[in-house]
């Protein structure tokens, strides 16, 4: 009998033992690294690390507000005009309003919050599918900067502000890295150990179940967006300060396509309801070190959109292969 009692005591405590579902995208990006140096033979150096963080904060943040979104089933095409739009209000503010470096920061977050909040309250109550409103918010969100400034830049003199972007703490670490690991650190906490996190999870999960248990719907799709839209503003305010000029065209090239692809990369679903924040952010990782990778190779730039792109894809095809195996999973599990 003492035999038994030892057996039984100690497989619950195998079974404790569980890899984080972050593992893969972390295996992947130490070979990544691994093979840079390799080729390289000075990728893994203080210095480029320090570039390649400082490089990846605006994709962390994008692929920060894009997992809030992804998560309930959305997407949010956005969020790379409204760091334009949120980088150009802060430079605004700062250069004609007494509001000063305080002021400018909340305008520019405030100004991404609301094309949040309109793009969550279309998609809900309106019953326009994300893609087409968040599409259609992109072109609005795109054009107020470039109609407000004629297309010309609009500097900004302010060293507190420009520190956001171009400061360190205790002269190591970037401000702006560390405002983006707190900024995940947050949506961490808020995904995984809150009533709201749940409640994402969710909705994104199975939409009508989740209606039937009580979850108010529209609260949720309207905070997601409106968080992806605010976290997307407080990046085009670092964004403009580490510039050190409010661009009317800042996150016009391949940004929106880099966060959205970050997430996907680090495991957050197309589909919603599976993903994690700490995922998000090692894939805006994996994605930042393939582009600092490249440029360190001097690869030609056409090249580059090409192996993010085919990044991009096996990611979507092994996320899509990985819902359909589940849901066959599933039925099967049902009819037995």
């Amino acid at each position: 009998m003492a035999k038994q009692d030892t057996s039984t005591t100690a497989s619950p405590q195998r079974k404790g033992l569980r890899l984080p579902p972050e593992t893969g995208i972390f295996v992947i990006l130490a070979l990544i690294m691994a093979g840079m140096e390799v080729l390289t033979g000075n990728f893994l150096t203080i210095g480029n690390i320090s570039t390649l963080l400082v490089n990846t904060i605006t994709i962390g943040l994008l692929a920060v507000s894009e997992t809030f979104v992804l998560l309930i089933g959305g997407i949010d095409l956005s969020v790379g005009a409204i760091q334009a739009l949120s980088g150009v209000t802060a430079a605004v503010v700062i250069n004609h309003t007494p509001l000063g470096w305080p002021g400018a920061i909340l305008g520019g977050i405030l100004a991404g919050a609301l094309i949040g909040f309109i793009n969550g309250s279309i998609t809900h109550y309106i019953n326009v599918p994300a893609f087409i409103t968040t599409f259609a918010t992109l072109g609005v969100a795109a054009s107020i900067p470039l109609i407000v400034t004629q297309a010309n830049p609009i500097p900004i003199f302010s060293n507190t502000f420009n520190a956001l972007g171009q400061g360190y703490v205790l002269k190591i670490i970037p401000i702006g890295v560390l405002v983006m690991l707190v900024v995940a650190a947050a949506a961490h906490v808020v995904l995984s150990r809150t009533a709201f996190g749940v409640k994402v999870y969710a909705v994104g999960g199975n939409r009508h179940s989740a209606w039937l248990a009580g979850v108010n719907i529209a609260r949720i799709e309207i905070l997601c967006f409106t968080l992806s839209g605010t976290i997307a503003g407080l990046a085009g305010v670092i964004l403009a300060a580490r510039l050190a000029s409010g661009y009317p065209t800042a996150g016009s090239g391949a940004s929106l396509f880099d966060g959205i692809a970050s997430a996907v990369v680090g495991g957050v679903s197309l589909f919603g309801g599976s993903g994690s924040v700490a995922g998000a952010l090692l894939g805006a990782i994996v994605i930042g070190t393939l582009t600092e990778g490249m440029d360190v190779l001097d690869l030609n730039t056409y090249w580059q959109p090409l192996v993010i792109g085919i990044v991009i894809l096996l990611a979507v095809m092994l996320d899509t292969w990985k819902t359909g195996l589940l849901r066959t999973l599933m039925r099967r599990l049902r009819r037995a």
